[in-house]
């Protein structure tokens, strides 16, 4: 990972490869750091601006090389857009998008400005972290199982340091690289997990880092294994994983962070399917390899729980993940089933690629009664619905408890992780009606994210509880700002906000 460090100084005497200085769009003459640099270079970048070469739109960048005039050997010239609507967000993706474009010029030590601070609206913690965030996340590259040729050279951005004139910035400064450094850390834990193949990524392997989290971050872990789900009469999990030969796990990991009340807590619940076949309803070919991301809302509830352990926020957290395979085979669930969940609902199976709200059904009911959860957040890529509702741009979150929907959004405004919440009406309720039992596990097409929460909330009585349907955002298709193709990591900084805001209520 990139070293992030701050030093009060002058960003033109900076002795790296490359500076970075930045532009609003719109302007023509720079000031403060980048008009320092400028004079340095003799009019450089007045220059490009005044050729039209950059605009200062967002994402933007012009190199120009210093041909010895600065210690530098390059000055990047990024665009931060409207100065009117800068703000955190864009720091963020504009720094991913810097940190690449030096990385693939062969810059190994680099220094910036401090994007917004002062004059752009950004408190100076603020700009650290959006900066330290959308360096690190900018630069994830998942290349583990990538053979590099002998002799062929790797391009590695090794150091970033943001350079601040004034003293009194730099101690914030700090302060905001040291928690992007922990929120950062999730977010790439989670990352890894998804993008990890199905072969490796199974249900005792997600045990496994798991544990290895605990022991680095002195978190509490329990792990059940297919004998304690059936001591439990946990029928939901077991019924999904009855087709695949790896054995189910139900992973806990515990952050007892205000143990003198333990009714000051919180469980964030993630569907941790590690392939998703679609039993014997099985899936269509195409695109078939994106279930090995199933397990995306467990995975990030995970890298949650990393950094939650870091930041040590007065709330107790229990992080849950019921990681299964649904797999078919001569011993699978089918069509029609009717199983009995934890709590003693009976639930007709109506599809068997409704999966991942049976495993949640039992997952929920645990922690109720066995860890007292007060009030739930459950993750999921549960539906294709959602995408087709939302796209690729926004998280669903429906719930029985208005109070902790809107703290979803509250933590989600300001992380950056869009989110938008559904209804849920009473009268979609009905489509989840069953004639031979007390549900089914779907509803039908129309609505079917909806109904889909319905059928979770059927196990939620008694807490507070919302609903995360990240279908549509745990994978990106291309480069984007601090997000990379593959694994996005959504919504675990979200989550982190949300447990650090619920402690700073109570």
């Amino acid at each position: 990972m990139v070293t992030l460090s701050v030093t009060q100084g002058d960003i033109a005497t900076a002795e790296v490869d490359a500076i970075v200085v930045n532009l609003f769009e719109g302007v023509t003459t720079p000031g403060g750091g980048t008009g320092a640099v400028d004079r340095a270079l003799d009019g450089g970048i007045s220059g490009v601006i005044a050729d039209g070469e950059i605009s200062g739109k967002q994402g933007e960048i012009v190199m120009l090389h210093t041909l010895g005039k600065l210690p530098a050997k390059r000055v990047l010239v990024v665009g931060l857009g409207k100065s009117a609507r800068l703000d955190a967000g864009v720091v963020r993706d504009v720094s991913g998008v810097t940190a690449r474009y030096l990385q693939r010029v062969g810059a190994k030590r680099a220094a910036t400005i401090a994007h917004g601070a002062g004059i752009g609206g950004l408190d100076a913690a603020a700009s650290g972290q959006a900066i330290g965030e959308g360096t690190v996340l900018g630069l994830y590259a998942f290349k583990r199982y990538r053979t590099r040729k002998e002799g062929e050279p790797e391009k590695v951005l090794e150091e970033l340091t943001i350079v601040e004139q004034d003293a009194s910035r730099v101690a914030p400064l700090e302060a905001g690289l040291k928690r992007a450094r922990i929120l950062a850390g999730g977010v790439v834990l989670a990352r890894e997990l998804v993008n990890e193949p199905a072969n490796v990524m199974n249900p005792a392997r997600m045990a496994e880092v798991a544990a290895e989290v605990a022991r680095e971050t002195g978190l509490e872990l329990t792990v059940l294994g297919r004998e304690d789900m059936i001591e439990r009469e946990m029928g939901a999990i077991l019924a999904v994983t009855a087709g695949s030969a790896n054995e189910p796990k139900l992973i806990v990991l515990e952050h007892k962070g205000d143990p003198e009340h333990p009714d000051n807590n919180i469980a964030l619940v993630g569907k941790g399917i590690t392939f998703d076949s679609g039993g014997i309803s099985i899936k269509p070919s195409a695109r078939m390899w994106e279930m090995k991301g199933d397990m995306s809302g467990g995975a990030s509830v995970i890298g949650a729980m990393k950094a939650i352990a870091a930041l040590g926020p007065k709330i107790n957290v229990f992080g849950v993940v019921p990681a299964v395979e649904n797999m078919p085979s001569g011993t699978a669930q089918r069509p029609g089933d009717i199983i009995r969940a934890m709590n003693g609902v009976t639930i007709e199976v109506d599809n068997t690629d409704a999966e991942g709200r049976l495993v949640l059904a039992d997952a929920i009911s645990w922690i109720k009664a066995e860890r007292g959860a007060k009030r739930i957040v459950d993750v999921a890529t549960l539906t294709g619905a959602i995408v087709v509702a939302l796209g690729h741009v926004a998280t669903g979150v429906m719930g029985t408890s208005q109070q902790m929907v809107d703290a979803v959004l509250a933590a989600s405004k300001a992380t950056g992780e869009k989110m938008w919440q559904l209804p849920m009406f009473e009268e979609y309720k009905r489509q989840n009606r069953s004639d031979y039992a007390d549900i089914k596990n779907t509803g039908g097409r129309p609505a079917g994210s909806i109904t889909a929460a319905f059928f979770i909330a059927e196990f939620t009585d008694g807490v507070e509880w919302a609903h995360l349907d990240i279908a549509g955002t745990f994978m990106a298709e291309r480069n984007r700002g601090h997000v990379v193709k593959g694994a996005t990591g959504v919504p675990t900084r979200t989550l982190v906000q949300l447990v650090e805001d619920l402690a700073a209520q109570a």
